[in-house]
């Protein structure tokens, strides 16, 4: 489910920095790695993902350092309160919808019910 804040692709790419973390504050991964769990269909190349990166770096969610190991590029990222709460704060948002969801639902049918009993009331 797309987070209020994130579009597709950066929930895409969030899963997968959340998912390298596994619990770590500080952990290294090349460009290649995060490419590798993203799913074929979301077109995301290697500058795209630098980008995306960035953009989730300025909402917050961790610190990004670039740099290089034997010639290959790669990203130090510092998880902030953000990015380690981020599947939690996702959980919760996605309990509401299905909340107002539930309750859109409810209404429907008392809504039809009423409607129901007025004609029959009436006719």
């Amino acid at each position: 489910m797309i987070s209020d804040k994130l579009n597709k692709q950066e929930v895409l790419v969030m899963d997968a920095v959340y998912e390298m973390a596994a619990g770590k504050e500080k952990f290294l991964v090349a460009p290649y790695e995060l490419l590798s769990m993203l799913p074929a269909r979301s077109k995301i190349d290697e500058e795209k993902l630098e980008k995306i990166l960035k953009d989730l770096e300025l909402d917050g969610y961790f610190d990004l350092i670039q740099s290089t190991r034997k010639g290959e590029k790669m990203y130090v990222i510092s998880m902030k309160s953000e990015g380690v709460n981020y599947k939690r704060t996702d959980y919760q948002r996605k309990r509401s919808v299905y909340f107002r969801w539930g309750v859109v639902a409810i209404g429907a049918v008392i809504s039809a019910l009423i409607g129901i009993i007025i004609r029959v009331i009436v006719g």
